[in-house]
């Protein structure tokens, strides 16, 4: 370190001990220390009451020996004084280790709005997936707020009409502007696409694939027209080996007349295909809730749960307004029939939950509205 630098310089000052005793070749350091005892302010003065050569004669001496004290202890000054203050430099401008995406340093875990590690229940801004750091967030726990964050920048390019199939296309690129290529799988793909109209209807959970040049795509065919948003939800792989998981969102359109519809009223069961999906769970603000889902079948009783992207669930919520975006992992391990997740509101108001689930081999999307007071 430059700290270090300067330390060593100044040691450089010992030679300047050999120039002094260059001075006074034949005194030894056993006699410099008695001549110094011999120097002492009332010595001096008797010293005077003597004839005048020998009053100068030993005048002369104790300036000698003051000079050489004098050299000596400003150079164990110098001495010490460089050491403590190179420490203490040193210890000040200490290298953290070069600076991730998001806070982080590659010698620790990234931080976010609330630091990293999976400390944090499921649904708050910070937080880990299946070991990579989540660094970015609406500050109050949503995510996909922002087309940028954590050093990556969400680009569509796409066109929509409602109605007419299409293509969903887009880049995921990073803060020298190159289009990344490297991802982590993460539940059994290196991307995840949600897609909602403002309203928060029309939601759909999409897989793309991706071209060597870095642009993914998917074949969508927006149902309805108006105002759709978009939501990468991705673990990147940088040039180090580091992952970070990064939820972008971005506003799209679908030509046409947009009507929108209002959300549906709070319930905690919902059907799909002749099954009935219900929850049990309060959700509070800023605080870890449990959620229990479960699927029946016609007969009422528990339906066959096949694991979906590596897990028997996926809930996504999406809060009315801003559309922040909560995406909410399973515990590993069922209870009983039961699928439980945990889920921290960001704050009061309306959410859209959505639960993705398999059987027989065919996914499913369960709807509800969320209400927190």
């Amino acid at each position: 370190m430059p700290e270090s630098s300067s330390v060593t310089s100044g040691t450089g000052v010992v030679p300047d001990d050999s120039e002094a005793g260059s001075d006074a070749p034949a005194t030894q350091p056993g006699d410099a220390a008695r001549s110094g005892a011999e120097a002492l302010p009332g010595h001096a003065a008797r010293s005077g009451d003597g004839a005048g050569g020998s009053a100068g004669a030993a005048a002369s001496g104790p300036v000698v020996v003051d000079r050489e004290t004098l050299r000596l202890a400003l150079v164990v000054g110098g001495l010490v004084l460089a050491v403590v203050l190179g420490f203490g430099l040193g210890r000040m401008n200490a290298p953290a280790g070069p600076a991730r995406p998001g806070g982080a340093t590659a010698g620790g875990a990234a931080t976010g709005a609330d630091g990293g590690g999976h400390a944090h229940s499921p649904g708050t801004g910070a937080h880990t997936h299946d070991g990579a750091t989540v660094t970015q967030g609406g500050g109050d726990g949503a995510t996909g707020l922002s087309i940028t964050s954590a050093g990556y920048t969400l680009v569509p390019s796409t066109e929509l009409v409602a109605g007419r199939a299409g293509e969903l296309r887009f880049q995921i690129r990073d803060d020298q502007r190159r289009a990344v290529t490297r991802f982590a799988v993460v539940h059994d793909k290196p991307m995840h696409v949600i897609m909602v109209r403002r309203d928060l209807s029309g939601y759909r959970h999409l897989h793309p694939t991706m071209a060597a040049d870095g642009t993914w795509s998917v074949p969508i065919t927006p149902p309805e027209a108006g105002p759709w948003r978009m939501y990468a939800d991705f673990t990147a792989v940088a040039d180090d080996g580091r992952q970070v998981a990064v939820v972008l969102g971005a506003d799209l359109t679908a030509s046409g007349a947009y009507r929108p519809r209002p959300l549906p009223a709070a319930a905690t069961s919902a059907t799909v295909d002749g099954f009935t999906v219900g929850y049990a769970g309060t959700p509070e603000v800023g605080k870890s809730v449990p959620l229990r889902f479960r699927v029946t079948g016609a007969a009422g009783a528990a339906a066959a749960l096949e694991p979906y992207l590596g897990a028997y669930g996926h809930l996504v919520a999406l809060r009315e307004g801003d559309l922040g975006y909560l995406h909410v992992h399973p515990e590993p391990v069922r209870d009983g029939d039961d699928v439980m997740f945990w889920l921290t509101a960001p704050g009061p108001g309306s959410y859209r939950m959505f639960l993705d689930f398999q059987v027989g081999g065919v996914v499913r999307t369960a709807e509800f509205t969320l209400t927190v007071a």
